[in-house]
């Protein structure tokens, strides 16, 4: 049959569709050359060759020299290969020639022998172990890094590679190497893996055998690693006296690190006890496996979050949360650290430390579609499978929150994201692994903050593994959180807001965060609230932010901060830290600045309005142009916020939160039109405006990101919500009006003011008009209190979010209390009557007699301000009217 070359498709489930008459061979990938094949091609670019197979095939065939390897491109046909052909297709070329070096380890060994050693290694790495390896990896990672010094220089790969040899011999062997052994691994493990490679690559064994300089050094390096492993395992090495499986050895005598179950097992298969060769095969496996993946991804971890600082202080944040600093970590508070695992899975996903892996079909199989002979070599790539664009969109981009593996791929679905291999030889040591890059992480990060040297950042340098090298940063101390830092205009070289745009310099604040995932919540009576200073450091963070987009100017900078927006905040949301807390401030002074952009011309000339609002709303709507140069600052900073808050949310709190802005967005357009046909809305119309102009929807659905959990779908469903909602909406809004009354009454223009619209329409006093708002929002709020209490008892596990509604209101009320947005020559209204005269919020008295307005008719009758209805369906304002 003849061979073509096939466009990449994804591999139809079993059932799904009739299968192929026949299976075919794989297609044979173009550009091989004469006697070389693709072998150039593969030496030249290892991972970008591999990554190009995949538009050829599922399995695709290549040729180096004389041999003929199938590599294998499609997520599920590597899962099938690992799972279900597993016992039909072994392990193949590379693993051998560390078979030849090291013996039938685990690593290496197949079929029964496998599985029988596997049972004896097992308990070294089960859950009853990990809190003890967690303490030991804490105080390692804690003991090196308190030798570095602030300035130094530091080469990052060659330091993790020291410490994770070191937390490897510290808790699965009890021992400490020599500083001459460790050199010695270091210096030695290079020309192993990359004598691994070139002898896979032989077109025979016995070119192995041949004194060629890379065999000459592959083999000193052999010797030396087993010398190495040798004072780990016979007790040479220095021991610390701290098991590994945090229990001590309470007889003296009992042995609980990894040489000792090994010494204490017996081989299934014979009865008799493993011999010192067994031992050492498995301590080597353990030693290579468990330094340099783990020293490979910590380096890109740390080259990553350099390039993320907003990735790494949303890290930070989490662990100040839930692993306080000299805190020993426990597996419970690491399956809290939520996001932090999305940064390593992320970390892992486009730095999968092994470039490629083989297995040999030992017998004729069918792989999907396609016929492999006995005797093929399959070769398969983990880094190229992880960045398949079809299995992960933009794929090189760095990108925590990702479905790693989820049902969100193209082709993939659960198998497209294979770290530690899949089925009977899938990695033993998983977890161990993972716990060490989090721990690791986390006291290096807690200590230090490095800076990259200029022009030193990670390369890839491909062998068997994606190595990381060249990374060199120079420490510093790490700031104590919460400490306030003070913004720094510097009148240096500008930085770009957006490619190609200028923006003033500033020093950024770094930025915490809090997960993108939904966390586990403390107890209400454990919450930990705001550490003093953690606000006036997010003020700092905001005027960077806002000074860096542009936004405003270094000489408007003070008389902005002079209206204290973020202490609304901190009222409104007082358990709000980290990125949440950062994302609250910085959407609140957009939506401040971009409301007194419409106190000038767009807010009378709706063709202005328009050209101002039209943007954000496609931004909303996913339909605006890519970014450009010369987009506005509210756009290109609308940008970044909506995509802040949409991070890790789920579509149907996309769809609300979008749903909600447009109609706050839209209000800019109604008040714009009324002002330039010189019209006034009603009282409903102004009610229904002013609704939602105060932007009080969306911050109640930020108050679902704040908490790092959604509220339960059936309360939002719950019609008695939305009336709540609506209530906290309207009260928010008419305790704004009171106390910016005096400030609209000077503006020229139509104001839109609740007070103001009871003036003009009832034809009341200033006094009757804010009495009556101060009536009618003391009434919202103690309907609000009931709503609550009916809903709490329907909805339990909402009470977050019911009480979030309360702390709202509360928020607004003692800021707009306080602040100087509002005040003018130091006086706030004009009659002294805010919501704090004398009469309270909870006095019940419209104006004094009991009745409404001039008409007879009150405030709370089901129309105008008392319509009780919650406009809370999604619909749209435009023209001022409702869409």
């Amino acid at each position: 049959m003849p061979l073509t070359t096939e466009l990449r498709r994804p591999i139809v489930p079993f059932g799904s569709a009739p299968r192929p008459a026949a299976p075919a061979a794989p297609p044979l990938a173009p550009g091989a050359l004469p006697g070389l094949g693709h072998a150039p091609a593969l030496l030249r670019d290892p991972l970008g060759f591999l990554g190009s197979l995949s538009r050829h095939g599922g399995v695709v065939r290549i040729r180096l020299g004389p041999r003929t390897v199938c590599v294998v491109t499609d997520a599920r046909l590597v899962h099938t290969l690992l799972v279900t052909l597993a016992h039909d297709c072994p392990r193949g070329a590379v693993q051998d020639t560390l078979k030849t070096a090291f013996g039938d380890g685990l690593l290496m060994s197949e079929g029964q022998a496998h599985r029988d050693r596997r049972r004896v290694v097992q308990p070294a790495f089960g859950p009853d172990r990990m809190a003890g390896y967690l303490a030991v990896m804490h105080q390692v990672t804690e003991e090196r890094t308190a030798r570095w010094r602030p300035g130094q220089v530091l080469d990052v790969a060659k330091e993790m590679n020291h410490l994770a040899l070191e937390i490897v011999t510290r808790t699965l062997f009890d021992a400490r190497l020599s500083e001459d052994a460790t050199l010695a691994f270091h210096r030695a493990l290079p020309d192993m893996v990359k004598g691994q490679i070139v002898q896979s690559l032989y077109p025979h064994p016995a070119f192995a055998r041949l004194p060629l300089p890379v065999n000459r050094r592959f083999d000193a390096a052999v010797r030396v690693l087993n010398q190495v492993v040798d004072q780990a395992v016979n007790g040479s090495a220095r021991p610390t006296g701290c098991p590994a499986d945090g229990s001590g050895r309470s007889d003296g005598n009992a042995d609980t690190t990894l040489p000792g179950l090994l010494r204490a097992a017996s081989d299934p298969a014979t009865g008799r006890p493993l011999t010192e060769a067994d031992v050492r095969s498995e301590a080597i496996t353990m030693f290579g496996a468990g330094t340099e993946t783990v020293s490979t991804t910590l380096t890109w971890l740390i080259d990553e979050l350099l390039r993320h600082p907003r990735v790494e202080a949303r890290v930070l944040a989490e662990l100040d949360e839930h692993l306080p600093p000299g805190a020993v970590p426990t597996p419970e508070a690491l399956a809290r650290l939520t996001y932090t695992r999305s940064v390593t899975r992320e970390v892992v996903r486009l730095h999968a430390p092994n470039a490629f892996l083989m297995r040999t079909a030992s017998v004729p199989v069918e792989l999907g579609p396609y016929r492999i002979p006995a005797g093929t070599e399959l070769l398969y790539s983990l880094t190229a499978l992880h960045r398949d664009p079809l299995l992960y969109p933009d794929p090189l981009r760095f990108q925590p929150g990702r479905r790693h593996g989820g049902g969100g791929t193209a082709s993939g679905g659960r198998h497209a994201f294979l770290p530690f291999g899949a089925g009977k030889h899938k990695c033993i040591g998983e977890a161990f692994a993972w716990a060490e890059l989090t721990v690791a992480a986390a006291a290096i990060l807690r200590r230090w903050r490095p800076t990259a040297v200029p022009g030193t950042r990670a390369r890839e340098v491909v062998w068997t593994t994606v190595q990381a090298q060249g990374l060199r940063v120079r420490l510093a101390p790490r700031e104590t959180p919460g400490a306030p830092k003070t913004p720094t205009v510097r009148p240096a070289a500008a930085r770009p807001a957006t490619p190609g745009t200028a923006a003033p310099a500033v020093a950024a604040v770094p930025r915490p965060a809090r997960p993108a995932y939904p966390a586990p919540r403390l107890p209400a009576a454990a919450a930990r609230r705001r550490l003093p200073g953690e606000l006036r450091t997010a003020t700092d963070r905001h005027a960077d932010w806002a000074l860096h987009h542009r936004l405003l100017s270094p000489a408007e900078l003070p008389r902005y901060q002079a209206y204290a927006l973020p202490s609304l905040i901190g009222h409104s949301y007082p358990r709000a830290r980290g990125a949440e807390l950062d994302l609250l401030v910085d959407v609140l002074g957009w939506f401040t600045i971009l409301d007194d952009r419409f106190d000038g011309p767009p807010g009378r000339r709706p063709t202005e309005a328009h050209a101002v609002v039209e943007p954000l709303l496609a931004v909303l709507d996913g339909n605006a142009p890519a970014a450009a140069a010369g987009d506005p600052p509210l756009l290109h900073s609308w940008r970044e916020l909506w995509e802040r808050q949409c991070d890790a949310m789920s579509p149907t709190w996309r769809e609300r939160s979008t749903a909600e802005w447009r109609s706050c967005l839209e209000t800019f357009l109604a008040e714009s039109a009324h002002r330039a046909g010189r019209t006034s809305p009603g009282l409903p119309e102004t009610v229904r405006l002013r609704r939602h102009a105060s932007c009080l929807y969306p911050f109640m659905n930020i108050l679902e990101r704040v908490h790092g959990a959604e509220a339960p779908a059936r309360l939002h469903a719950d019609p008695a919500l939305h009336r709540l909602r609506a209530h906290t909406a309207d009260a928010a809004t008419l305790i704004n009006d009171l106390y910016s009354l005096e400030r609209e009454e000077r503006q020229a223009a139509v104001a839109f003011n609740t007070v103001l619209a009871l003036q003009r329409i009832r034809g009341c006093t200033r006094t009757q008009a804010a009495a009556a708002v101060r009536a009618r929002v003391a009434r919202l709020r103690e309907e609000s209190d009931t709503l609550r209490r009916r809903l709490l008892l329907r909805h339990p596990a909402g009470h977050w979010y019911l009480n979030g509604t309360r702390e709202l209101v509360d928020g607004v009320h003692a800021w707009t209390s306080t602040t100087r947005r509002y005040v003018s020559d130091g006086h706030g209204l004009g009659d002294g009557h805010g919501l704090g005269d004398g009469h309270g919020l909870g006095d019940g008295r419209g104006l004094g007699d009991g009745r409404g307005l001039g008409d007879g008719r009150g405030l709370g009758d089901g129309r105008g301000l008392g319509d009780g209805r919650a406009l809370d369906q999604g619909h749209h304002l435009s023209g001022g009217r409702r869409g």
